[in-house]
């Protein structure tokens, strides 16, 4: 028997901010501002970013991992399609992530903002198939979870 070589994983992050739901959906619209908080990563540098937030648009970035990283000088590529848009309410995205020229996963993301008393819940759920020598759903929980505070950093601005 061949072993697999997909690995499908899903979860939910779920974080509340104390702004309303259209500074948050903003935070995701605005290409400046995305930027900020999604693009910019510790221990890699930017080498590429482009947004076209329209349904039927699409993302990419492109980072060149640093040398404290498990793959130094390699391109992580993140190439994103915007497959549903509700302003203020929801966002549906397809991304796939690239580590040199090898595709290591395939993703479905959809990132709600709900209206509460003290501002916004956001509820991101991801659903992915990860390849060999991929992340993995861990991992990439992990790293959501930290774009998501980088986000919340990003709300704080004036």
């Amino acid at each position: 028997m061949e072993e697999r070589t997909v690995t499908h994983g899903t979860f939910v992050i779920e974080r509340s901010y104390a702004v309303a739901p259209e500074r948050v959906f903003a935070a995701f619209a605005d290409p400046a501002k995305k930027r900020r908080w999604f693009a910019g990563g510790e221990g890699s540098e930017m080498e590429e970013f482009e947004m076209d937030f329209r349904v039927g648009g699409s993302e990419r970035t492109m980072r060149r991992m640093g040398p404290q990283t498990p793959f130094p000088g390699v391109a992580l590529t993140n190439d994103s399609y915007y497959e549903d848009i509700v302003p203020n309410r929801r966002v549906v995205f397809a991304y796939t992530m690239s580590l040199g020229d090898r595709r290591v996963s395939a993703s479905m993301a959809t990132v709600e903002f709900v209206r509460t008393e003290k501002g916004t819940d956001l509820i991101f759920t991801d659903q992915g198939a990860y390849f060999e020598a991929g992340d993995g759903p861990k991992m990439r929980e992990g790293g959501w979870s930290k774009l998501l505070e980088g986000l919340a950093k990003e709300l704080a601005r004036p």
